[in-house]
């Protein structure tokens, strides 16, 4: 060997590294930005009497028909039925139950209908209560 040649040397190469790391971030970024959420209120379980204010149950069935406490409500009917029931209540909730073969959408279409009808709290009332109701 020569006395003037260099000795090896072995540097860490971190390109690869911040491309993993940025990629990994724009991901993390993109996933949680596209998450949607939906804000729910449950209703708590009355002990004693709760008042003369009966609670209004939207029913959303698995044929695209609706019931609202008990009564036959279509789906092209839904929005000024919701309308005459809300414009003259100062109380603007509902409890949205779906049954068992209605679909997601159906419920959340139902929502959105209430929401434009005036209703502020969409309430989902619990399992047990419904069940014991039907």
């Amino acid at each position: 060997m020569s006395s003037n040649a260099r000795p090896l040397t072995s540097d860490i190469n971190v390109t690869p590294f911040l491309d993993v790391l940025l990629v990994l971030i724009i991901t993390f970024l993109a996933a949680v930005s596209a998450r949607k959420t939906m804000d729910a209120q449950l209703p708590i379980p009355c002990q004693q009497s709760c008042g003369s204010d009966t609670p209004i149950v939207l029913e959303v069935l698995g044929d695209g028909n609706y019931l609202l406490n008990n009564r036959g409500v279509t789906a092209a009917a839904l929005a000024s039925t919701l309308h005459a029931v809300y414009d003259a209540r100062p109380e603007k909730v509902i409890q949205v139950a779906g049954h068992r073969d209605a679909s997601y959408e159906g419920v959340l279409h139902a929502m959105d209908v209430a929401r434009s009808a005036g209703v502020t709290v969409i309430a989902i009332p619990p399992s047990t209560s419904y069940a014991a109701s039907r």
